[in-house]
């Protein structure tokens, strides 16, 4: 049996992805594991797509169903114009919680600057909590659009923000009864503000105009999964340093008290970019400008040198490949 959470990248690749055999001329990027967005031309323009789901939250499922593929095309250096959204709810839902989420994802989009422009809804007992998967949509022109394949060994990974944001924001909100025995009232409540974070939008299209080697939103499987997948991609080894990535006091303590991982912990809200080393100082300042935490947690190094971790301790520990993230350990589903 499968386990909760994304498919493992191994199996993805052997029952998902390889069984995909028709392939379109017009199609400039495609399914693979650790891509963000596909990547299809029209003309002197290309269209860049994604599609998400929202299926482990239950009081933002509205707000974090625009960020979550948003997110994706901004990080491909686009902005993203087009979203429609199929929701599904469980049975005994009222036209309150309906108006609800829809109210949140009205709000989010407008500050995206996306419209809504279709979908579904619908009431099923296939779901017993809400359920949204969006899909969201870019224009760029041709040949713009920015890839993990343009990685180079030397490149420079940044990351915004902080690690687990969105993780935290929905353990804070679902579990707040849980938590306000181990956390503040203070930290509680900067815990669900975490939320309010979630957009890499505005980094996104910023570090885009300015040029990258490719740029990765963090979700599921956290800071790490990211950068694997950015490595799977690419084909090279990287470097980070622990101690460099940043991460809140109140996160820390949300993942030690349900004894999780906050570096393998869903963290919409952070995006890692790698550039090279001046596009990489250009990119800081500007996002710096732009009221954008920025911090540079490694290097992109050649393939034969692995994917490493250098730990607090000084010791250097391989990175695995993303396996089920760490907040269905506390969900439970």
């Amino acid at each position: 049996m499968l386990p909760v959470g994304k498919l493992d990248s191994d199996v993805l690749k052997r029952i998902v992805i390889d069984k995909i055999k028709y392939k379109s001329e017009d199609v400039k990027v495609r399914a693979g594991v650790g891509e963000d967005c596909a990547v299809v031309g029209y003309g002197d323009y290309d269209c860049v797509i994604s599609t998400d789901p929202i299926t482990s939250s239950i009081n933002d499922v509205g707000r974090l169903s625009i960020h979550i593929s948003c997110n994706d095309i901004a990080s491909n250096g686009v902005q993203p114009i087009a979203i429609t959204l199929a929701v599904m709810l469980p049975k005994g839902t009222t036209e309150e919680d309906v108006e609800k989420i829809m109210a949140q994802a009205a709000k989010s989009a407008e500050d995206v600057g996306v419209e809504i422009v279709g979908g579904h809804t619908e009431i099923t007992e296939a779901v017993n909590q809400p359920v949204i998967v969006s899909t969201a949509f870019g224009k760029v022109v041709a040949g713009e659009s920015q890839s993990a394949s343009d990685m180079r060994a030397g490149d420079v990974i940044l990351m915004t923000k902080q690690a687990g944001l969105e993780g935290t924001g929905i353990i804070c909100s679902d579990y707040e009864e849980e938590l306000s025995k181990v956390l503040s009232a203070d930290e509680l409540a900067e815990g669900k503000r975490m939320l309010d974070d979630v957009s890499v939008v505005k980094e996104g299209v910023i570090a885009g105009k300015i040029g990258t080697h490719g740029m990765h939103d963090v979700t599921e499987g956290g800071i790490l999964g990211a950068v694997w997948e950015m490595c799977n991609i690419s084909g090279l080894g990287v470097l980070l340093d622990e101690d460099k990535i940043a991460v809140s006091e109140v996160t820390e303590k949300v993942c030690a008290h349900f004894s999780i991982d906050w570096k393998r912990l869903i963290s919409s809200g952070c995006m890692i970019i790698v550039a090279s080393a001046e596009k990489a100082d250009d990119i800081c300042a500007e996002l710096g400008k732009n009221g954008v935490m920025v911090s540079e947690i490694g290097r992109v190094t050649g393939a034969d040198e692995g994917l490493m971790l250098k730990k607090s301790d000084g010791n250097l520990e391989e990175i695995d490949p993303p396996k089920t993230d760490e907040l269905y350990r506390v969900t439970g589903c």
